[in-house]
């Protein structure tokens, strides 16, 4: 980042490889859209072009990104909220879960028609699970099992003691067993610390 806040373009074409995918991935968790998700992690990285001069070198750059990609997706759903409205043109069950036909056949090419099938509910119901933790609950629980982030950094991105993040966490780790139970998902969970 310090080399692309000189000028240099490459390094930010490096930043855009490194950050891309898990960047989409905690937009896609947050938002529920592929689409949207796309959309946002693009404007994510315009806001990080426009606002290259603000960063500063005793940041770490990953925690400075997803306060943007946080606070981008926080606005979108907020928006979201106050039109609750479905779109003329949208095609109805095109979509299920956030995954198409298409990436779903792909997804599952690989692997034993039966344990395919398995694998597809069992993400169709943590996707549902995840959708209906609430937002504060949601958001950590993306940055620390999709993005990898430690609680330290998820307390900076997010504003709130490192405590907090910690009891979100385990609100949601709650939240989604109890939620995967009541579709029929049962198996053991382990609770990742640090």
């Amino acid at each position: 980042m310090r080399r692309f806040k000189r000028g240099d373009v490459k390094a930010f074409e490096v930043l855009l490889k490194k950050h891309k995918k898990p960047v989409y991935n905690f937009c896609l968790r947050m938002l529920g859209d592929r689409t949207g998700a796309e959309d946002a992690m693009q404007e994510v990285f315009l806001r990080v072009v426009r606002s290259a001069q603000d960063w500063e070198k005793q940041a770490k750059f990953t925690t400075w990104l997803y306060t943007i990609a946080r606070n981008h997706c926080v606005d979108l759903l907020r928006r979201a909220s106050y039109r609750q409205t479905a779109s003329l043109d949208q095609t109805l069950g095109s979509e299920e879960g956030g995954q198409t036909l298409q990436d779903r056949v792909a997804d599952e090419a690989a692997m034993p028609p039966d344990r395919g099938a398995e694998s597809a509910r069992l993400r169709g119901a943590l996707d549902a699970a995840l959708r209906a933790l609430p937002e504060e609950q949601r958001e950590v629980f993306v940055m620390r099992e999709h993005a990898g982030m430690p609680f330290k950094d998820i307390a900076e991105v997010v504003g709130v003691p490192e405590n907090t993040v910690k009891s979100r966490m385990r609100y949601a780790l709650e939240h989604l067993r109890k939620s995967l139970e009541k579709l029929g998902v049962s198996g053991t969970w382990e609770r990742r610390d640090g």
